[in-house]
């Protein structure tokens, strides 16, 4: 995984029902790879993934590490999770993480600042921080906003 030629997956794939875990191996995948570029793992939004499920991120990363698939991993995070949510527990989290929108001023003119920065200035659509997400990485290697 280079994060230096391409994005990580949008924080919208979803994998054993989590939004962001592809987002999260991707980005865990590249560093230690040495290839991570400007995206960083354990970053304060894949923190949400790891307090929901009940892991820790060095753990994840030393799973990753053995060069296991996604299917491989999501078997180990399935097992060692310490939160055991059911299916339908995991989707509204993935539900509600997928709407999330920043919640106060300061945030939402941070937001608003980045997609301006990013060509977006005219976009009404941007709502959500993964729209942000999404948004700031096609811009990133290329694309139009």
């Amino acid at each position: 995984m280079d994060l230096t030629q391409r994005p990580p997956r949008s924080p919208r794939v979803r994998l054993g029902g989590y939004v962001l875990l592809p987002r999260v191996l991707d980005k865990c995948r590249a560093e230690i790879a040495a290839t991570s570029g400007d995206y960083h793992y354990n970053c304060p939004m894949d923190r949400r993934f790891f307090e929901f499920a009940g892991l820790d991120h060095e753990a994840l990363k030393t799973e990753v590490a053995k060069g296991g698939g996604d299917s491989e991993v999501l078997a180990w995070v399935l097992a060692n999770r310490k939160n055991q949510h059911s299916d339908w527990e995991i989707a509204q989290w993935s539900a509600h993480r997928e709407a999330a929108a920043p919640s106060d001023n300061e945030s939402r003119d941070f937001i608003n600042q980045m997609v301006a920065q990013a060509g977006g200035a005219t976009r009404e659509d941007i709502a959500t921080i993964f729209d942000y997400l999404d948004l700031d990485d096609h811009v990133t290697f290329g694309g139009k906003a």
